[in-house]
């Protein structure tokens, strides 16, 4: 199952609620960047919710429900309003727009109310700001109690702010349905490379490596656990190719080397780059390595707050190579914990995240929309290890969106058969 195909329950449901003419229609259309839903200047244009099953960037597979107008009138509009009032029960995220003419009222209050009672959070939408800038001033959130966004469906203005907001006002526990099991079929086999090195913690499997296992298992295949030593061997003696080889991205070129051209090729760090966040995004920020220059600043964000090992990926190895690519010395600045990253991002030419096994979707994907908006490069540590090790392309086989990337940014790798090729002659 790919995530095109992402069953409807496992959907992020967007529910959009609001007067007639209030600009709902408009507003899905600006949000997709799509003409999915009917807009007309005559009030009552919905008549019954409409949900329309999509990929929204970055969010991923979404369920978007638009809905008649709350002051829809007569017999029959009482029963719209009825139907629309009922779309909470299944609405994850509630939109309420608001057209600045004609303010908050009864209706806005009576849906927000109706959100608590089922505990279905609420971002208010003022629309229109192009007819009337002077909304962006009025203290639209003190009359609610809910948090407001304010934009133009017209101009597309907000848009991007708006989706931010949706990232930080969805569930915390909202996630894509899949870690790898729209990769694979019923009794396929996946092996996954393990190092046990220093940086493994002693008796058990770090947390994305158990997750995978699961997610393996929950799609009914077989995995199986090699080290990066065994990887050749074990390949070697199975009656049958494995669908998949997943690898430590410690352990990038040993792995790549030893698993077959025509099997599918990837890494936690990837698989986890596109669960948490945004791949083709993340992808897209290696570009930046080749226009470092020495003397630019690099962040270097991690979710949590170890304690560094002597040899750490983050504040040893990937700055040291970063160097070398740079062929000078760079300021890095590290950033542990917190919520959301430093206010000062335009200070930086780069960000490298961690894998963010830490965070929930809901946070890394709002860490990378803030370096969007401060107009900086964002990459995470695997994707980042991968195009310094020459073997990107490689490792985004089973992703053909983010493969297109690599073509649409045109970014400059190392030529990998000629690195692959030098690495078997000195093993």
């Amino acid at each position: 199952m790919s995530l095109n195909a992402t069953p409807r329950g496992q959907r992020l449901h967007i529910a959009l609620f609001g007067r007639r003419n209030a600009g709902k229609s408009s507003l899905i259309n600006a949000i997709t960047n799509q003409e999915v839903a009917i807009v007309s200047g005559i009030p009552g244009t919905t008549t019954d919710p409409v949900a329309k099953a999509m990929e929204l960037l970055p969010l991923g597979p979404v369920m978007i429900i638009d809905t008649a107008g709350l002051d829809d009138t007569g017999e029959l509009g009482a029963l719209r309003v009825q139907k629309t009032l009922e779309v909470l029960n299944k609405t994850d995220l509630a939109l309420l727009v608001v057209d600045p003419g004609r303010g908050i009222g009864e209706y806005e209050r009576d849906v927000v109310n109706r959100a608590r009672e089922q505990k279905v959070p609420v971002l208010g939408v003022i629309n229109k700001i192009d007819l009337y800038p002077e909304a962006v001033n009025r203290p639209w959130q003190q009359e609610l109690d809910v948090p407001f966004v304010a934009v133009s469906a017209l101009t597309r203005r907000g848009i991007n702010e708006l989706k931010m907001a949706v990232v930080k006002a969805a569930p915390r526990d909202w996630s894509l349905p899949t870690i790898v099991g729209d990769l694979i079929e019923p009794g396929d086999l996946v092996v996954l490379v393990i190092p046990i090195d220093k940086a493994a913690p002693r008796g058990r499997l770090i947390l994305p490596q158990q997750q995978v296992i699961r997610d393996v298992l929950e799609n009914d295949a077989v995995a199986v656990m090699v080290k990066e030593r065994e990887l050749k061997h074990a390949l070697a003696s199975m009656a049958v190719k494995p669908k998949l080889v997943v690898t430590d991205a410690s352990a990038y070129l040993k792995a790549v080397a030893d698993t077959p051209p025509d099997v599918l090729f990837t890494s936690f760090s990837i698989l986890f780059a596109r669960y948490k966040g945004d791949l083709p995004t993340l992808v897209a920020g290696a570009r930046a390595v080749k226009d470092l220059k020495p003397g630019d600043k690099i962040l270097i964000a991690e979710a949590c707050t170890h304690h560094p090992i002597q040899d750490d990926i983050g504040r040893v190895k990937i700055p040291r190579w970063l160097r070398q690519a740079v062929g000078g010395e760079l300021v890095f600045d590290v950033a542990s914990g917190g919520s959301t990253l430093p206010e000062n991002l335009r200070d930086y030419k780069l960000i490298v995240h961690c894998g963010a096994c830490m965070l929930n979707r809901r946070e890394m994907l709002y860490r990378i929309m803030q370096a969007q908006e401060a107009g900086v490069p964002i990459v995470n540590y695997g994707v980042l290890m991968a195009h310094i090790h020459g073997v990107l392309k490689r490792a985004l086989s089973p992703f053909p969106q983010a493969l297109a990337v690599l073509e649409e940014e045109q970014v400059e790798f190392e030529d990998e058969l000629a690195l692959l090729s030098r690495y078997r002659e000195h093993r």
